[in-house]
């Protein structure tokens, strides 16, 4: 292994290369991967920042002029939506002093002011205004040119309404990218995709980290004990798995056949979908930090914010396939359905919160992997440990 890794992950180098063994007898990230401050900072910057990370999505800006801070492990950056209703993102700080321009979203009339000394910006990134910059009553100065101090745009790009930056501006094409998962769900249009509005959208804080909420998300050996309601009508025995190389993992489902209303009323369906569709359903966990969730009557993705080594922030969004699911004669089922994603993954709360405290012990060296019920969360391990050893 090269010297030049940093002295953290050097003095994990024999755990994560035992992460990178066959499943049979891998195991799992070491403790200081979910508990130590020095280990979140690394991993931002080793892993978060050299890839397609998602930072939200587009509902978050519906609007031309919307803004929205964002942050990632500390890192500030601003969300918008500029004039011809293009998501972009811009670094959230001014050139001139450092200051960080937007703490709370709004809506701009055309401009993004920095409340320090009052240089302002263009919903393009560029600097329009430069009050008093050579004196009172000035506008410019000998020798400076606003072409040059600008907003800093960060390389961004959406799929299915999800927004996702890369930092490093050296990951691959996008389009590579997210390849695998668009032609796996290649029978699902975007385009179809209208956000649920208010009611079907929630945030849930966990102390956790991360990662955890990624690797439960992977698997269903917990179904049976966790989620029993769920389990009554999609048994373990009904889920498959989805292990691939690559950047994501999951599990899918054979008897998705939730009923939100007594009454015969339903979501209208995606059109044309091929027969696996009716009553099939998957849950993706795309790497590093957001899961997908589609059914042929609804989608939805949860975005994980890190916001320390032992806590995180789930964005959850739910979308549906037809303006018809957005009328005032379905807002109970909505309502019902968000009241249903809520319930489930609060059930996960024990379960991450409590694999969090137990990485507190001396005694847990990364556990190991069942070969047959837990391939996804495997291939999350593995995908995790080569990006931190380079």
């Amino acid at each position: 292994m090269s010297s030049w890794l940093p002295r953290e992950i050097e003095a994990q180098r024999d755990a994560l290369q035992r992460v990178l063994q066959p499943i049979e007898t891998a195991g799992g990230l070491p403790n200081e991967a979910y508990t130590a401050d020095a280990f979140a900072a690394l991993e931002r910057d080793l892993v978060l920042a050299r890839g397609w990370t998602c930072i939200g999505v587009g509902a978050w800006v519906p609007q031309p002029g919307d803004l929205r801070p964002v942050k990632l492990l500390g890192l500030p950056l601003l969300l918008l939506r500029d004039r011809e209703g293009a998501v972009k993102v811009f670094h959230n700080v001014c050139s001139h002093r450092g200051m960080e321009l937007v703490s709370q979203p709004c809506r701009s009339k055309g401009l993004i002011r920095c409340p320090y000394h009052s240089w302002s910006y263009g919903l393009d990134g560029a600097l329009k205004a430069t009050p008093f910059i050579g004196g009172p009553g000035t506008r410019d100065c000998p020798g400076f040119d606003r072409a040059d101090h600008g907003l800093k745009a960060v390389r961004s790009a959406v799929w299915c309404d999800a927004v996702f930056v890369d930092l490093s501006g050296e990951a691959e094409d996008f389009a590579s990218f997210i390849a695998p998962l668009a032609e796996r769900w290649g029978a699902f249009d975007a385009a179809r995709l209208r956000h649920g509005g208010p009611d079907s959208a929630f945030t849930i804080e966990l102390n956790c980290n991360w990662k955890l909420a990624v690797e439960n998300y992977c698997e269903a050996y917990h179904l049976p004990w966790i989620h029993p309601s769920l389990n009554q009508y999609s048994r373990l025995e009904d889920h498959y798995n989805v292990a691939v190389e690559g950047h994501m993992a999951g599990q899918g489902s054979t008897a998705y056949r939730a009923t939100l209303s007594d009454d015969g009323r339903a979501f209208p369906e995606h059109p044309d979908l091929p027969g696996q569709w009716q009553g099939g359903a998957e849950y993706i966990a795309l790497f590093p930090n957001v899961l997908f969730g589609v059914h042929a009557d609804h989608f939805y993705s949860v975005v994980l914010e890190p916001l320390a080594p032992g806590r995180t922030r789930e964005h959850f969004e739910i979308y549906y396939f037809d303006d018809q699911a957005l009328g005032d004669s379905l807002a109970d089922l909505r309502a019902a359905n968000t009241h249903q994603w809520r319930g489930i993954f609060e059930e996960d709360r024990g379960v991450v919160e409590g694999m969090q405290a137990g990485r507190a012990s001396p005694a847990f060296q990364g556990g190991v992997f069942s070969p047959v019920m837990d391939g996804p969360t495997h291939c999350f391990h593995l995908w995790m440990a080569a990006r931190l050893l380079g």
